[in-house]
């Protein structure tokens, strides 16, 4: 399992990255491997609100469908069009494939980082 330790993590598996105020969000290569192929991404509209620990989306795999749930509370600003037509995207490049992007972002106690991710995820 890879945990790249300049990003921070949620205990639901996804990674974040801030980039000028704004947090770039994905999913962690520990959830694609335990999601399997994933075949459909349902995503947000740019200026929803997110809210910390609530879904903003869902990923179907070709196990099960999946909550995608925001680390933190914010608008989304820019949505990640290129998954509706190629979802494993997630699967094949889960930290160079963000999902979307959040400003105004708050709510940011609960991140993990690297370290602290990986020992949730191997105990």
């Amino acid at each position: 399992m890879n945990y790249p330790i300049e990003l921070q993590y949620s205990r639901d598996h996804e990674w974040l990255r801030m980039e000028d105020g704004v947090a770039v969000i994905g999913i962690s290569d520990f959830a694609q491997s335990e999601l399997g192929d994933v075949v459909f991404v349902n995503l947000p509209q740019e200026g929803d609100e997110t809210v910390a620990g609530e879904a903003f989306g869902d990923v179907e795999s070709v196990k099960a469908v999946s909550d995608l749930v925001c680390p933190v509370t914010g608008t989304v600003c820019a949505v990640n069009e290129e998954l509706l037509d190629a979802p494993e995207k997630l699967n094949e490049d889960p930290y160079g494939t963000w999902i979307i992007k959040v400003e105004n972002v708050t709510d940011t106690e609960e991140l993990l980082t690297a370290e602290q991710y990986e020992a949730e995820c191997t105990h």
